[in-house]
């Protein structure tokens, strides 16, 4: 009985193609899964309350695994996060030791481990970096408006209050960082977008993690810059639950097989996710087995 527990992108949620994609071929290879709806990101869904998702929160991600647990008692868990999913399912199994019970591996595809590191490079136009960054703020922005009216009401569990100076700097923000400056940190009470980076990202976190950890990146990347991949370099040379794969082609969350005008809907990523998923769980099953012809040999003599 394994579980599949995904958290997506900046934004995304279960109904993106490429979660849908995979969720297919996770299923027809025997997972049940899990897909986390960020707060707010389900179009025609409104928010009941003023809190969305932000870069780091886990407590969302975390609600999802226990209700998981609570339903499927003696199941266990691959974790998989992409993107910004990659740093929430990370930051959430290192922030508690507890958090890594039943959990068999975990897998993070394209994230950039440090936002403190990444807003630096987010302001380049090589590899129209600086572009991508409009984009998302631009989407970022548009969902933020969607629910102005509970984002910005007046409410006593909001750490800092949003105000019409908040809003009018939203509307005129260009970049991730604007936003992030402007609204998200405030929905933790962060004095600083420096603080909130540090505090939101996943890299202090990472050491903590103990169980098999596979980290995906690629090295044409256009919105993870070279210099944040030293990050997971590091990690897989000094830990060895932690496999770091960087193949030169595959984009952000791309890894298309195929035709280039015509790709394949099912793609490299898919399959590496679902097929280390499941060595693990081989893995996991032998040493199980290997215990327990042991125990039965000493019980034996």
């Amino acid at each position: 009985d394994i579980t599949m527990v995904i958290c997506p992108g900046i934004a995304n949620h279960s109904e993106k193609q490429y979660i849908r994609t995979f969720v297919d071929y996770a299923q027809k290879n025997g997972y049940r899964c899990a897909v986390l709806n960020h707060l707010g990101a389900l179009p025609n869904i409104e928010l009941t309350s003023p809190r969305m998702f932000t870069y780091g929160c886990t407590w969302e991600f975390g609600a999802m695994v226990s209700y998981i647990k609570k339903t499927y008692p003696q199941t266990q868990l691959v974790v998989v996060g992409f993107s910004l999913g990659g740093n929430i399912v990370c930051k959430y199994l290192g922030e508690n030791q507890a958090n890594q019970e039943s959990v068999l591996c975990c897998v993070s595809v394209c994230q950039g481990y440090s936002a403190l590191r990444a807003q630096e490079t987010f302001m380049q136009w090589d590899q129209c970096r600086r572009f991508y960054n409009f984009l998302m703020a631009d989407n970022m922005k548009k969902i933020i408006l969607s629910h102005r009216h509970s984002l910005f009401a007046d409410s006593p569990k909001r750490p800092q209050p949003l105000v019409d100076t908040d809003l009018n700097r939203l509307h005129t923000a260009t970049s991730l960082m604007q936003i992030d400056d402007n609204i998200m940190r405030k929905f933790h009470g962060y004095r600083s977008l420096k603080e909130y980076y540090e505090q939101e990202s996943c890299l202090r976190f990472l050491y903590r993690i103990y169980v098999p950890l596979l980290l995906v990146n690629a090295a044409d990347d256009p919105l993870v810059h070279d210099s944040l991949l030293s990050i997971p370099r590091t990690l897989a040379e000094k830990r060895e639950n932690v496999m770091f794969v960087l193949p030169l082609h595959g984009g952000h969350l791309g890894f298309f097989e195929g035709a280039v005008l015509f790709p394949e809907p099912l793609t490299w990523m898919d399959k590496l996710v679902v097929q280390y998923a499941s060595a693990i769980c081989q893995w996991e099953r032998n040493k199980s087995q290997c215990s327990d012809t042991e125990q039965s040999s000493s019980g034996q003599e």
